[in-house]
């Protein structure tokens, strides 16, 4: 089997590209330095030359408050470029996989979000997600939609690694506490991503590991494993000002990954645990 990475530099695409490496899959990342999913030719092209079997798109632009700006570039990546690739894929009989978020649901209501809920974007960044997920559901038939929520891996910027930066210069923070979700570890996810490709079991899933905390409760949890002192004051977001609109409520239900046979991911805990263990080893 050989498989295509977009955004392969990126924190999902980098670890998703390892996984699959490491179970014998034949690995094609690319970058937005090696390919441009906005320009429709290049990506036709690029994609009809190296057939790949399946398609892992990561690429997006996920700059959410600099979205709300830079609409333009935001629409190109997140929707045109999905478009390219989704018609690509389809041409030659590939998977796709497509990665969606939370942000696709308004985040009313206290209770995990089914994957059938109404989704109903707040922020822009959201929207061009939720029209990317109506694009590969029209333009190919063997996809897979992965909605996943508060990501962090060692290759790239995440929450986890500003907490840790945080703590090397300050002893107080404030932290939102009226967002809940759940942090998902990129490595968690890609085993995900590679157990269900090799499956026929099309449709929209949510890839998050279990259990949830709100971004205060997070941010705790990151000291008190890492042993390490820090006053964080909870906070309501309305204190807390940016240009894009975040739901509150970004649960995610897992129960269609327990449907069809495969495991969910262990606790954001459980995860976090690693995580911090893989940067002391880096």
């Amino acid at each position: 089997m050989k498989a295509l990475v977009t955004g392969g530099n990126g924190q999902l695409g980098y670890d998703v590209s390892k996984q699959l490496s490491q179970i014998g899959i034949k690995v094609i990342t690319t970058t937005k330095d090696n390919l441009d999913i906005t320009n429709e030719k290049r990506t036709r092209q690029f994609i009809i030359e190296t057939k790949p079997d399946i398609i892992i798109h990561c690429a997006a632009y996920t700059a959410v408050d600099k979205a709300e700006e830079e609409q333009d570039i935001c629409y190109s990546v997140n929707v045109e470029g999905t478009k390219y690739i989704a018609q690509s894929a389809q041409e030659i009989n590939a998977k796709l996989v497509y990665i969606s978020t939370d942000y696709v649901f308004d985040g009313s209501g206290n209770t995990p979000h089914a994957i059938t809920d109404f989704i109903n974007p707040v922020n822009y960044y959201g929207q061009t997600k939720a029209e990317g997920e109506e694009i590969v559901k029209n333009y190919i038939q063997k996809h897979f939609i992965i909605r996943t929520s508060w990501v962090y891996g060692i290759n790239g910027h995440n929450f986890v690694k500003t907490m840790m930066h945080l703590g090397e210069s300050k002893k107080k923070i404030q932290v939102v506490d009226d967002q809940i979700g759940s942090p998902t570890y990129t490595k968690d996810l890609a085993i995900f991503i590679s157990d269900l490709i090799q499956t026929e079991n099309y449709g929209t899933y949510h890839g998050v590991n279990e259990g949830y905390c709100s971004w205060y409760q997070f941010a705790q949890e990151i000291f008190a494993q890492l042993a390490q002192d820090m006053e964080i004051i909870p906070i309501s977001s309305k204190g807390y000002i940016t240009k894009a609109q975040r739901p509150k409520n970004s649960r995610l239900s897992t129960v269609a990954t327990g449907n069809i046979g495969l495991e969910k991911l262990p606790h954001w805990k459980n995860a976090l645990k690693r995580y911090l263990q893989e940067i002391k080893q880096k």
